[in-house]
């Protein structure tokens, strides 16, 4: 392991100090940011409008380093994953997901999942450890560099960047937020607030801190209209029930101007589960006063699952009844899983895992 400094394990704030500790002014720090995020540039001596001798100490003393990709798989329907090295012998995956006009990246934000939600293969792989800074916006990097980070006639950069991958995001916060600043950044990748989205499984406490501190896009994975239910399908319910996660959304709405005022609510429809006309009635009454738009997902197979995709008569069926309800519904399409890179296939490798009743009570 290098003792240099990897820069991108740096917040903006930080990076910005750390010009300074180098008796430099903050704004060498915007330039590094542009070099990094916008140019894909990792050669200090490539920054051609930093000054000689300040390249001399970056290269003394810091590198940029992004996880290393390991493997690079292609869907037919163009989705392509990348597992990339975390260390010890432990993948983590990213997934981009192309469309005519856009390119959606999926990023992970821990090695495996303390949540353990019981149809997702994530929760299934287990949890070893929170990923640093550097292994999260790592990830955006390393897919810039292999889409492009500007656009041109022969391709699109990264327009929307997804935190859906392995891991509950709210669970591993400080680099988190640091990733938003940086994807947020006129400096860095410049992205819209309404274009980079955190999902959570519904960590309330977590949700109602960060309201007014930072401004993205927020998804609720919910999957079931009743902490009964829920309490089986998302086990963190156990300690934060519906209700409270509810009132916890709505507060983070009432502070956000990147949800047009609604959350997306995730919703997995596994048959003979949750997929009953009853149970979309009684997600109705659930949702009936929290201004949102539902995305339902039929369920992704995967090895090792008991769950099954429902047939189209019953996603149709649920869909209607909550349509007809007034509310806006998507039907997910599925994207990418002849690689297993669909919503809920991600695995990647994982070893030294804490088992969820082992996990620091600081992390669940």
């Amino acid at each position: 392991m290098s003792d240099k400094i990897n820069l991108l394990d740096l917040s903006i704030a930080e990076l910005k100090d750390f010009m300074v500790s180098l008796g430099e002014k903050p704004f060498r720090a915007q330039q590094l940011l542009r070099w990094i995020y916008q140019f894909g540039i990792s050669d200090f001596d490539s920054m051609t409008n930093i000054k000689k001798d300040l390249r001399e100490r970056l290269n003394e003393l810091c590198e940029i380093r992004a996880p290393e990709v390991v493997s690079e798989q292609h869907s037919a329907d163009g989705t392509v994953k990348w597992a990339l090295d975390a260390g010890d012998g432990q993948l983590v995956e990213t997934v981009l997901i192309p469309e005519e006009d856009r390119n959606t990246l999926c990023i992970s934000t821990q090695v495996g999942c303390p949540v353990g939600c019981a149809f997702c293969r994530t929760g299934f792989s287990g949890f070893s450890r929170n990923l640093r800074l550097s292994e999260i916006i790592g990830q955006v990097w390393r897919a810039s560099c292999s889409v492009g980070f500007s656009k041109n006639e022969e391709h699109k950069p990264i327009s929307n960047v997804v935190m859906m991958g392995m891991g509950e995001p709210l669970l591993n916060l400080k680099p988190v937020l640091a990733t938003c600043e940086i994807l947020l950044s006129d400096y860095a990748f410049a992205l819209s607030k309404r274009r980079v989205t955190i999902s959570t499984s519904g960590i309330a406490p977590v949700i109602s801190r960060i309201a007014g501190k930072i401004d993205v896009a927020l998804a609720l994975s919910l999957h079931a209209p009743d902490d009964e239910l829920r309490d089986e399908l998302v086990p963190i319910n156990r300690k934060y029930k519906i209700s409270e996660v509810l009132a916890a959304v709505r507060e983070y709405l009432a502070k956000s101007n990147a949800n047009c005022g609604k959350v997306t609510i995730e919703y997995v429809l596994l048959d003979g589960v949750n997929d009953s006309i009853e149970q979309a009635h009684a997600l109705c009454r659930l949702l009936a006063d929290l201004p949102c738009k539902i995305n339902l997902i039929p369920f992704n197979p995967h090895d090792g699952a008991s769950y099954r995709r429902p047939s189209g008569n019953r996603i149709e069926k649920f869909f209607r009844i909550l349509s007809d309800a007034g509310f806006t519904v998507v039907r997910r399409t599925t994207r990418g899983d002849d690689i297993a890179a669909a919503c809920g296939q991600l695995a990647g490798q994982v070893k030294n895992r804490l088992s969820r009743q082992n996990v620091p009570s600081k992390q669940i």
